[in-house]
């Protein structure tokens, strides 16, 4: 009957852990699926904003969200310019991959497997962002645009920014 007593003592203790560990889970798919919708709804804020405008912020809406690395390249285009009149800058427009946006044209927001916002455009083109998010505060989690994937083989605009502006 001892053994009986300690193979209960056993599975309850096991099954205790298991439902911890089950909590813990569908906690952090929680937190994930919370800052998924943060980055959502800033880069869908971030393209309203650009379409309210029509793309004549200043500074450029992208600027406006983007984190303090982000902006510094950003900031060393225009000062490549103001020196030389040349851009380095990609020749189209990031947010709408086109040189003449149509701001009219139906939008998908998701999050890919890496944690990125991945935007598709009605004309075909998928623009990938990174975001950094600072979730310190739980009532008012932030992000900014860290980076813009601008094609299949990772090429960022902060790291041509950084390339050819200098």
């Amino acid at each position: 009957m001892p053994t009986y007593k300690s193979l209960t003592l056993l599975l309850t203790i096991g099954l205790m852990t298991v439902g911890n560990a089950i909590a813990d889970v569908s906690t952090v798919d929680q937190k994930q699926a919370a800052m998924a919708n943060i980055k959502i709804a800033t880069i869908t804020k971030m393209y309203q904003q650009d379409i309210d405008d029509q793309g004549m912020s200043h500074p450029v809406v992208l600027q406006q969200y983007a984190d303090a690395d982000l902006q510094a390249a950003m900031q060393l285009e225009q000062a490549y310019f103001n020196k030389t009149q040349m851009s380095c800058n990609i020749d189209y427009d990031v947010l709408w991959n086109s040189q003449d946006p149509d701001y009219t044209q139906d939008k998908k927001f998701s999050i890919t497997d890496q944690g990125l916002v991945q935007v598709s455009l009605a004309q075909g083109s998928d623009i990938y962002y990174e975001l950094s998010c600072d979730d310190s505060n739980k009532d008012n989690a932030a992000c900014q645009v860290a980076d813009v994937i601008l094609d299949k083989d990772g090429k960022t605009l902060r790291k041509h920014l950084l390339k050819n502006c200098r």
